[in-house]
């Protein structure tokens, strides 16, 4: 186990250089010139081109990617040029990493445990209403876009209806960002939630439906197990070998959400500052966070390869 976790983390460094230099390369060549941008499309040409030299764009491609990868092994992701004027890209990193995360944790929190109980349920209950209402709710759950599901929730829960003399709402508050632990959590939590309820429901019932069906299933009840011992100690156990594979795609596809809620909803996090990036053509902000983002997916995935040797025993590592 150790080799294997050693030989994983010497290619860490190698694909970090790959797709820093994609990610570098891109934002050079690509259109848009960022003091452009800055500086406004009327301003006097020499006026742009002292201020490229300042921020080091006047200087050949293999210069500035090195010059930038020793900042970033220092800890120094550059200087926001556009959007943020002056300020440490790390330090906006460090600021809103900590936003986005706990945004995250709390829709983590509510949807995996559910999605994994309701598609325990749904499999032991197997072609019962029950079973079709949940297949149902995961069918709708999946298909409705988050781009979508936003303004409908938000028009339902957070505006005061009135109907005659009678009024209810507002029931959620929308907007801005006061802790995982305040009400404004609630609703953009439940939207990013959503995906990841409607996919482990859907893995869970397939994967118990597929075990409860195994010959090992049938001996422990045979033998006169109980039977939530049966499906809690044995059943579950083995349907968790294929939910812990897409645990890291579902959190990578998370923080792909952020992206949108967080813009929506005002929160001050990874995902916002990134799509201002986008939008503003900020080269080192994209470049942070697409290397941050590469490591934390692989150190994830890395995690989850680990967790399979605690959760089947016969798993081994050469």
């Amino acid at each position: 186990m150790a080799a294997y976790v050693v030989r994983r983390l010497l290619w860490l460094p190698v694909l970090l250089i790959l797709i820093s230099l994609v990610t570098f390369a891109l934002g050079i060549y690509g259109p848009g010139d960022p003091v452009q941008v800055l500086m406004g499309l009327h301003t006097r040409p020499e006026i742009v081109d002292q201020v490229r030299k300042e921020y080091g764009f006047d200087q050949p491609f293999v210069i500035q990617y090195l010059n930038y990868v020793s900042n970033a092994l220092r800890g120094n992701f550059g200087y926001s040029v556009v959007k943020f004027p002056g300020q440490s890209v790390s330090d906006l990193l460090a600021k809103r990493f900590p936003v986005t995360f706990q945004l995250n944790l709390v829709a983590l929190a509510w949807s995996l445990p559910l999605g994994i109980a309701l598609g325990i349920f749904s499999a032991l209950k197997r072609k019962s209403w029950f079973d079709v209402f949940i297949r149902a709710l995961v069918i709708l759950g999946i298909s409705l876009p988050v781009i979508g599901l936003q303004p409908v929730l938000t028009f339902a829960m957070a505006r005061k209806h009135e109907f005659g003399t009678f009024s209810i709402g507002p029931f959620l508050p929308v907007g801005g960002w006061k802790g995982m632990f305040a009400p404004e959590v609630i609703l953009p939590a439940f939207i990013l939630g959503l995906g990841v309820l409607a996919v482990f429901t859907r893995q869970t019932r397939a994967a118990m439906i597929e075990v409860m069906t195994s010959d090992f299933i049938r001996t422990a009840r045979a033998k006169g197990l109980k039977e939530w011992m049966v499906v809690g100690r044995h059943a579950l156990r083995n349907a968790l070998i294929p939910l812990v594979t897409i645990i890291g795609f579902t959190i990578a596809g998370l923080f792909a959400g952020s992206f949108i809620v967080e813009q929506f909803y005002g929160i001050p996090g990874v995902g916002s500052l990134a799509f201002d990036a986008l939008t503003s053509r900020e080269y080192y902000i994209i470049m942070a966070f697409t290397l941050i983002a590469a490591t934390v997916y692989v150190l994830i995935n890395l995690l989850i390869d680990i967790l399979y040797a605690f959760v089947d025993p016969r798993i081994r590592y050469q």
